[in-house]
């Protein structure tokens, strides 16, 4: 049986998933407990920071058969990483500030008992994740919301031919087998690639686009 087409069981991602939080330098695997049925894996226990938390995320949906994660981790901060929400807020805005990717756009930040909300508009996703990034490692952070909107300055046609340019460009990717369709800023991609991690690679591609706002992967996994 090919990779592409592999169905793996729950017991045999639960291991992939535990081996995977062992090899993220970031978390402590004993922190961490992992659950998995029908290919969703439930991650649960506490940790220290934000940054756990997420890589903990980041880490399972790196896993070869894992479908989704439901992120039960709570963020437990000691005496020493608790922040006030006004301090929290204001490193937020100096962090954003002087991200100079973000220069010049106005990202409005909003922090409730630990948990930052990032609102306003920007013209590429990149930019989008950006922002998130740069305040998820803020210490006292115990989460982030990001409702910041990506508003096209592109039309569809443009959007179209930058997706289609970018996946002929891609080492991992073979173009001719995915098609590219554009509604407004959102892009669906359809087809079948060979392997999940080239089904990604796709997606990844289109979010680099500018002015794509979704992207909707509908590529299936096939010979």
């Amino acid at each position: 049986m090919s990779i592409a087409t592999e169905t793996r069981t729950d017991a045999q991602v639960q291991s992939d998933v535990l081996a995977e939080l062992k090899w993220e330098p970031r978390v402590q695997p004993t922190e961490i407990g992992v659950a998995v049925k029908d290919g969703i894996v439930t991650l649960t226990g506490w940790v220290d920071s934000y940054t756990k938390r997420w890589a903990a995320e980041e880490a399972a949906h790196r896993v070869r058969g894992v479908k989704a994660v439901a992120n039960d981790i709570e963020v437990r901060l000691g005496t020493a990483g608790e922040r006030t929400d006004p301090e929290i807020a204001a490193a937020a805005v100096r962090a954003l500030q002087w991200d100079a990717l973000l220069v010049p756009e106005k990202i409005d930040v909003t922090v409730s008992k630990g948990w930052i909300t990032l609102k306003g508009t920007v013209d590429w996703q990149y930019k989008k994740q950006e922002a998130e990034r740069v305040v998820r490692n803020l210490a006292g952070v115990k989460g982030v919301s990001n409702l910041i909107e990506v508003k096209p300055r592109a039309q569809p046609a443009e959007i179209k031919k930058q997706v289609e340019e970018a996946l002929v460009r891609s080492a991992q990717t073979d173009a001719e087998r995915i098609t590219v369709e554009v509604d407004g800023s959102k892009v669906t991609l359809k087809g079948t690639v060979r392997a999940w991690a080239e089904r990604e690679e796709a997606e990844r591609a289109a979010w680099k686009a500018p002015g794509v706002s979704q992207v909707d992967n509908r590529i299936t996994i096939g010979l």
